[in-house]
């Protein structure tokens, strides 16, 4: 029994002893630290985003109004606004009233004069150099120098055709023109043609209340008691008269041609050919066709 017990302790103590050195040997080796190496996909857009050009920062920028590029558009920018305000005005003002209304009556003595010139030599701008004690006004220049009823009658009335004139050109220089046409054509005293969409005036003809002719109420409803015949009716009432409604369109008759069959003649005074061989032979000539 003693030799036993010896031989299981001895079996025991190599056990443990080759489960220490196995567990030295199972060490963790702590894996290498991997150096970032640049990759050539890398590489390329770093080189990429330094050869792009750098873009001026547009975050200060105002799309909603015109950028201020010089001094020469400002200064037209300003009589723009002149000019417009000559218009909504419609009576003559000074250069110092134009420039009080612009604030701008604290620049330079250039820029002034400058504006000036320009609205002197402006097609829609008149000026009057004696005007408000010789200081000299501007005014608006309207397509017609048109500012009334009794005015727009005289111009209407002083062509020398019966051409029309135009609502827009006249509303150009006279903001209560519409005004005064409704009244005139209340009058009888003008012809006025409006649109569709907002029944605004279009255009004005002179009218002569002399020429109107007046004719009786019992006429009238003479006239107002003739019914029209249906447009379909009506149509078959004028195809049956033999005449062709203007809705349809007359279709073209186009005549048949006949084809004639060409015969062919035959030959007259051929030459004639195998005179040897007449008693051979044999003459078919009538046969032809």
């Amino acid at each position: 029994m003693s030799y036993l017990k010896n031989q299981i302790s001895a079996f025991k103590s190599e056990v443990t002893s080759s489960s220490s050195k196995l567990s030295n040997k199972r060490t963790t080796v702590p894996a290498p630290k991997s150096t970032s190496s640049p990759s050539p996909s890398s590489h390329t857009t770093s080189k990429k985003q330094e050869l792009k050009r750098k873009r001026p920062d547009q975050s200060n920028v105002v799309y909603s109004q015109p950028a201020d590029t010089g001094t020469g558009k400002n200064i037209m920018t300003q009589v723009t606004y002149a000019i417009e305000h000559l218009k909504t005005k419609g009576t003559p003002l000074t250069l110092t009233d134009l420039l009080s209304y612009l604030s701008l009556q604290h620049r330079e003595d250039e820029y002034k004069r400058t504006i000036g010139k320009i609205l002197r030599s402006h097609d829609k701008v008149d000026y009057e150099d004696k005007g408000d004690g010789g200081e000299g006004t501007y005014s608006f220049r309207p397509v017609h120098d048109i500012r009334s009823g009794e005015r727009l009658l005289g111009h209407l009335q002083s062509q020398p055709t019966a051409q029309g004139l135009n609502v827009r050109e006249l509303r150009d220089g006279w903001p209560g023109a519409e005004d005064a046409i409704d009244k005139l054509e209340h009058e009888g005293r003008l012809l006025v043609t409006r649109n569709k969409k907002d029944n605004h005036a279009r255009m004005v003809w002179p009218n002569d209340p002399s020429l109107a002719v007046h004719i009786d109420q019992e006429f009238q409803a003479i006239w107002q008691k003739i019914k029209l015949p249906e447009a379909a009716a009506l149509a078959d009432d004028l195809e049956k008269a033999g005449l062709t409604p203007a809705n349809k369109s007359r279709g073209v008759r186009v005549k048949q041609k006949t084809l004639v069959k060409k015969t062919k003649k035959p030959r007259k005074g051929g030459k004639t050919t195998n005179s040897h061989m007449k008693g051979v032979l044999r003459d078919y000539s009538h046969l032809k066709k």
